[in-house]
Protein backbone atom coordinates (compact mmCIF):
# COMPACT_ATOMS: atom_id res chain seq x y z
CA UNK A 1 0.00 0.00 0.00
CA UNK A 2 3.01 1.80 0.06
CA UNK A 3 3.06 2.93 -3.71
CA UNK A 4 -0.94 3.82 -3.23
CA UNK A 5 0.16 6.14 -0.27
CA UNK A 6 2.62 7.72 -1.96
CA UNK A 7 0.92 8.50 -4.99
CA UNK A 8 -2.02 9.79 -3.12
CA UNK A 9 0.53 11.76 -1.11
CA UNK A 10 2.19 13.46 -3.97
CA UNK A 11 -1.53 13.96 -5.57
CA UNK A 12 -2.43 16.12 -2.58
CA UNK A 13 0.87 18.03 -3.08
CA UNK A 14 0.35 19.03 -6.01
CA UNK A 15 -3.37 20.09 -5.49
CA UNK A 16 -1.87 22.04 -2.62
CA UNK A 17 0.97 23.40 -5.05
CA UNK A 18 -1.57 24.41 -7.52
CA UNK A 19 -3.87 25.78 -4.82
CA UNK A 20 -1.03 28.37 -3.51
CA UNK A 21 0.42 28.90 -6.89
CA UNK A 22 -3.56 30.29 -7.73
CA UNK A 23 -3.68 31.76 -4.83
CA UNK A 24 -0.32 33.51 -4.56
CA UNK A 25 -1.22 34.61 -8.42
CA UNK A 26 -4.51 35.93 -7.31
CA UNK A 27 -3.06 38.16 -4.53
CA UNK A 28 -0.31 39.41 -6.73
CA UNK A 29 -2.65 40.60 -9.36
CA UNK A 30 -5.06 41.78 -6.86
CA UNK A 31 -4.60 45.14 -7.15
CA UNK A 32 -4.49 44.66 -11.31
CA UNK A 33 -8.04 43.33 -11.20
CA UNK A 34 -9.58 45.75 -9.20
CA UNK A 35 -7.99 48.49 -11.42
CA UNK A 36 -10.08 46.67 -13.97
CA UNK A 37 -12.90 46.87 -12.19
CA UNK A 38 -12.85 50.16 -11.50
CA UNK A 39 -11.80 51.06 -15.05
CA UNK A 40 -14.65 49.22 -15.99
CA UNK A 41 -17.26 50.58 -13.88
CA UNK A 42 -15.80 54.01 -14.84
CA UNK A 43 -16.19 53.13 -18.66
CA UNK A 44 -20.26 51.82 -17.69
CA UNK A 45 -20.94 54.84 -16.29
CA UNK A 46 -19.03 57.35 -19.46
CA UNK A 47 -21.01 55.05 -21.50
CA UNK A 48 -24.39 55.75 -19.31
CA UNK A 49 -23.57 59.91 -19.11
CA UNK A 50 -23.29 59.46 -23.15
CA UNK A 51 -25.85 57.40 -23.94
CA UNK A 52 -28.06 59.65 -21.51
CA UNK A 53 -26.63 62.48 -23.63
CA UNK A 54 -27.26 61.31 -27.12
CA UNK A 55 -31.37 60.44 -25.72
CA UNK A 56 -31.52 64.18 -25.07
CA UNK A 57 -29.62 65.07 -28.22
CA UNK A 58 -32.10 63.03 -29.86
CA UNK A 59 -35.52 63.40 -27.80
CA UNK A 60 -34.60 67.44 -28.87
CA UNK A 61 -34.14 67.24 -32.69
CA UNK A 62 -37.40 64.86 -32.10
CA UNK A 63 -38.77 67.90 -30.93
CA UNK A 64 -37.61 70.19 -33.57
CA UNK A 65 -38.63 67.64 -36.04
CA UNK A 66 -42.00 67.52 -34.57
CA UNK A 67 -42.25 71.43 -34.22
CA UNK A 68 -41.25 71.89 -37.81
CA UNK A 69 -43.26 69.01 -39.62
CA UNK A 70 -46.16 70.70 -37.47
CA UNK A 71 -45.52 74.36 -39.21
CA UNK A 72 -44.85 72.54 -42.76
CA UNK A 73 -48.17 71.06 -42.10
CA UNK A 74 -50.02 74.24 -41.09
CA UNK A 75 -48.35 76.00 -44.27
CA UNK A 76 -49.59 73.58 -46.45
CA UNK A 77 -52.91 73.43 -45.36
CA UNK A 78 -52.85 76.99 -45.57
CA UNK A 79 -51.95 76.83 -48.99
CA UNK A 80 -54.21 74.25 -50.23
CA UNK A 81 -57.26 76.32 -48.72
CA UNK A 82 -55.72 78.95 -50.83
CA UNK A 83 -55.24 76.98 -53.96
CA UNK A 84 -58.80 75.80 -53.37
CA UNK A 85 -60.21 79.70 -53.56
CA UNK A 86 -57.96 80.27 -56.71
CA UNK A 87 -59.74 77.34 -57.97
CA UNK A 88 -63.16 78.36 -57.26
CA UNK A 89 -62.48 81.79 -58.27
CA UNK A 90 -61.16 80.30 -62.03
CA UNK A 91 -64.53 78.48 -61.92
CA UNK A 92 -66.43 81.63 -61.27
CA UNK A 93 -64.65 83.14 -64.13
CA UNK A 94 -65.16 80.12 -66.61
CA UNK A 95 -68.53 80.67 -65.78
CA UNK A 96 -68.77 84.27 -66.16
CA UNK A 97 -67.10 84.03 -69.45
CA UNK A 98 -69.69 80.99 -70.63
CA UNK A 99 -72.74 83.87 -69.71
CA UNK A 100 -70.52 86.44 -71.39
CA UNK A 101 -70.44 84.11 -75.04
CA UNK A 102 -73.92 83.41 -74.15
CA UNK A 103 -75.16 87.39 -73.93
CA UNK A 104 -72.74 88.42 -76.69
CA UNK A 105 -73.97 85.50 -79.12
CA UNK A 106 -77.65 85.38 -78.28
CA UNK A 107 -77.98 83.21 -81.87
CA UNK A 108 -74.70 80.93 -80.59
CA UNK A 109 -75.95 77.86 -80.53
CA UNK A 110 -75.75 76.80 -76.70
CA UNK A 111 -73.08 73.99 -77.69
CA UNK A 112 -70.45 76.18 -78.41
CA UNK A 113 -70.94 77.95 -75.96
CA UNK A 114 -70.64 74.96 -73.89
CA UNK A 115 -67.60 73.66 -75.90
CA UNK A 116 -65.67 77.11 -75.28
CA UNK A 117 -66.39 76.39 -71.63
CA UNK A 118 -65.40 72.56 -71.60
CA UNK A 119 -62.30 73.00 -73.05
CA UNK A 120 -61.48 76.43 -70.72
CA UNK A 121 -62.06 74.04 -67.52
CA UNK A 122 -59.97 71.08 -69.08
CA UNK A 123 -57.03 73.65 -69.46
CA UNK A 124 -57.61 74.66 -66.03
CA UNK A 125 -57.73 71.14 -64.86
CA UNK A 126 -54.81 70.24 -66.56
CA UNK A 127 -53.17 74.00 -64.92
CA UNK A 128 -54.16 72.15 -61.71
CA UNK A 129 -52.46 69.24 -62.04
CA UNK A 130 -49.33 69.52 -63.60
CA UNK A 131 -46.51 68.94 -61.61
CA UNK A 132 -44.04 70.84 -62.97
CA UNK A 133 -44.25 74.57 -62.65
CA UNK A 134 -42.51 75.32 -65.82
CA UNK A 135 -45.64 73.18 -67.33
CA UNK A 136 -48.40 74.79 -64.87
CA UNK A 137 -47.15 78.42 -65.99
CA UNK A 138 -47.47 76.88 -69.78
CA UNK A 139 -50.92 76.00 -69.83
CA UNK A 140 -51.95 78.99 -67.52
CA UNK A 141 -50.67 81.12 -70.68
CA UNK A 142 -53.23 78.97 -73.06
CA UNK A 143 -55.88 79.28 -70.49
CA UNK A 144 -54.97 83.05 -70.16
CA UNK A 145 -55.28 83.75 -74.41
CA UNK A 146 -58.45 81.38 -74.50
CA UNK A 147 -59.68 83.42 -72.39
CA UNK A 148 -58.32 86.86 -73.68
CA UNK A 149 -60.08 85.37 -77.45
CA UNK A 150 -63.06 85.28 -75.86
CA UNK A 151 -63.68 88.56 -73.82
CA UNK A 152 -61.93 89.93 -77.28
CA UNK A 153 -64.90 88.03 -79.49
CA UNK A 154 -67.43 89.58 -77.29
CA UNK A 155 -66.11 93.12 -77.52
CA UNK A 156 -66.28 92.59 -80.74
CA UNK A 157 -69.71 91.06 -81.11
CA UNK A 158 -71.07 93.92 -79.05
CA UNK A 159 -69.15 96.51 -81.48
CA UNK A 160 -70.99 94.61 -84.28
CA UNK A 161 -74.74 94.77 -83.40
CA UNK A 162 -76.17 92.73 -85.89
CA UNK A 163 -73.47 90.05 -86.41
CA UNK A 164 -74.68 86.74 -86.42
CA UNK A 165 -70.85 85.77 -86.57
CA UNK A 166 -68.89 82.93 -84.18
CA UNK A 167 -66.34 83.52 -81.81
CA UNK A 168 -63.73 83.22 -84.09
CA UNK A 169 -60.93 83.97 -81.83
CA UNK A 170 -61.80 81.36 -79.11
CA UNK A 171 -62.53 78.62 -81.87
CA UNK A 172 -59.61 78.90 -83.46
CA UNK A 173 -57.58 78.82 -80.21
CA UNK A 174 -59.33 75.22 -79.04
CA UNK A 175 -58.68 74.17 -82.61
CA UNK A 176 -55.11 75.13 -82.73
CA UNK A 177 -55.09 74.08 -79.10
CA UNK A 178 -56.39 70.27 -80.25
CA UNK A 179 -54.23 70.05 -83.31
CA UNK A 180 -50.50 71.12 -81.38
Amino acid sequence: MLPISRWLGEALAFLRRSRDDNLQWHLSRHEDVADLRQVKALAEQALVAQLKKQSQQLAHELAVNKARNSNELAMVKTQCKQDLKDYQQYLQSLDKLKDSLRSSYAHLPEAVAFTIHHHAKQLLNRMWDAQEPQEKLKIEMQLLQLMTAVHEDSQASLLCEGSDGLPQRALAFIDADLAG
